[in-house]
């Protein structure tokens, strides 16, 4: 982790984002820029978000050359773990001496900026709790610095939010490629450790292991906010060389510091009393379905409580939270069924969402399932098995990845189909989206309810099946 500030680099410095049309990359250079940098950057993909960039004034290559970075001419570059040696303009870049940094480094020179920080980690559950945490902030009136992993309506449907000074900022913490140990907290929260990101942490003792390095990067007389029943987590705490103060969640009934009592759900969404540090501070009826979000709302009004966020803000925000881009978003209608998307591509987060959709209204449920990455369905393939058999039907789509060389032999999302209908289950393969669109068409009936699962590829259909409501 450095310690660069972000007052350290040249004065009236340019910047310039390879990879910038990506979400956490976009968001990054809009932050950048209300700094006071002047900002450009390249994607070979040109999209919404990138047209967005330009229309606030950021300058937008939709190539990767090398003479982009002699037109620029920047003084520093910030890229993505995706972007190879290789590269045109990263190339480029290094022979003319200019200092380059990853996008881990260069949030971390953010986060070196502000005099508190809300890192908010764990392996399900960042971006709805981050969110969730902003909106009481900004219902107290704090004026937080955001920085998020999708777009939220709370923040005007972006990724970050620039507050008028540099007193909080909050940010997800994503452990992928160990990226968070660049982050310094004053608060650090973890929702959850589970087995995930296999490219990275071959084992889920791994896991383990950066997040108790995470925890070492808490200032000192800072704070760590944490599921307290999650023994994954315990072990993490044990191992962490560095002992902060230890702030506990609970939505089971466990003793905690903060925690939800009387829990009831009205059509799969739940209401509960907040016990905040041994006081009921008042009712939360929850706009966002499943189990999961209370315990995603404990950790956030913790956070929030320990920056500052009154009793008030935080029962108002909670109440009036409707969910990140994404994270059970009901796009609309197709055929009289209610189509909803969500991320969750773990088997985890795909069971607990799927759990959540068959509490809520509707005759039949149709899941529409893509897994990401090979490798983490390769090293999670039973997970995924046991996760989706209790789904009535199951519609899969083929793996995707962004990161991975595809050969011959790969596991395939048909495998998974098979070995379901194999334990008795019900779930079909496609190959090619139209001729699951046509399926979904054949199965779908008024009442029913379309829950689409997985990353942005799938999650696009949402807006096929609804594009007047997209």
């Amino acid at each position: 982790m450095s310690n660069i500030k972000l007052d350290e680099l040249k004065s009236n410095a340019k910047i310039y984002f390879v990879g910038i049309g990506g979400i956490s990359m976009s968001g990054l250079a809009l932050l950048t820029k209300g700094y006071g940098f002047t900002v450009g950057g390249s994607d070979n993909h040109p999209s919404e978000r990138t047209q967005m960039l330009a229309d606030s004034g950021i300058v937008i290559y939709n190539c990767q050359e090398g003479k982009n970075i002699d037109e620029f001419e920047p003084d520093y570059i910030v890229k993505t773990a995706a972007i190879l040696p290789h590269n045109k303009e990263l190339a480029r870049a290094l022979e003319k001496h200019i200092t380059v940094f990853d996008r881990s480094e260069f949030l971390g020179i953010i986060t070196n900026s502000y005099k508190s920080v809300i890192n908010i980690s764990g392996t399900h559950g960042k971006t709805t709790t981050t969110s969730m945490t902003s909106m009481m902030l900004i219902e107290e009136g704090v004026d937080p610095t955001i920085h998020l992993g999708a777009p939220f309506d709370g923040i005007g449907g972006s990724t970050v939010r620039q507050g008028s000074g540099r007193d909080l900022l909050v940010s997800e913490a994503c452990e992928f490629k160990r990226s968070f140990l660049e982050f310094r907290s004053t608060t650090a929260a973890i929702t959850n450790i589970d087995h995930d990101h296999v490219d990275c942490y071959p084992t889920l003792d791994d896991v383990i292991n950066v997040f108790a390095e995470f925890i070492n990067k808490i200032d000192d007389g800072g704070n760590l906010v944490v599921t307290g029943t999650d023994s994954n987590i315990t072990e993490a705490i044990k191992r962490a060389d560095r002992k902060p103060r230890v702030i506990t969640c609970a939505a089971d009934g466990s003793e905690a510091d903060f925690k939800a009592q009387n829990i009831t759900y009205t059509e799969g969404l739940p209401g509960f009393d907040l016990i905040a540090m041994g006081e009921n501070i008042g009712r939360v009826q929850l706009r966002v379905p499943g189990a999961h979000n209370i315990s995603n709302a404990l950790i956030a009004a913790a956070c929030a409580y320990l920056n500052g966020a009154s009793a008030a803000s935080i029962i108002k925000a909670l109440n009036e939270f409707g969910g990140a881009d994404g994270r059970f978003t009901i796009k609309g209608t197709y055929k009289g069924a209610e189509v909803v998307v969500d991320y969750a591509h773990h088997p985890t987060a795909a069971r607990v969402t799927i759990d959540a959709a068959m509490h809520m209204p509707h005759n039949n449920l149709l899941v529409v399932f893509q897994p990401l990455t090979f490798n983490r369905v390769d090293a999670l393939f039973d997970e995924y098995v046991t996760s989706l058999l209790p789904c009535k039907k199951i519609l899969f789509s083929e793996i995707f990845t962004d990161r991975e060389v595809i050969h011959e032999g790969m596991v395939s999302s048909k495998n998974i189909a098979d070995e379901i209908n194999k334990r008795g289950g019900n779930a079909e393969f496609f190959a090619d989206k139209e001729d699951l669109k046509k399926r979904i068409d054949e199965l779908v009936q008024e009442g029913d309810m379309i829950l689409i699962l997985g990353p942005e590829d799938i999650r696009e259909l949402g807006n096929e099946l609804c594009p007047g409501d997209k």
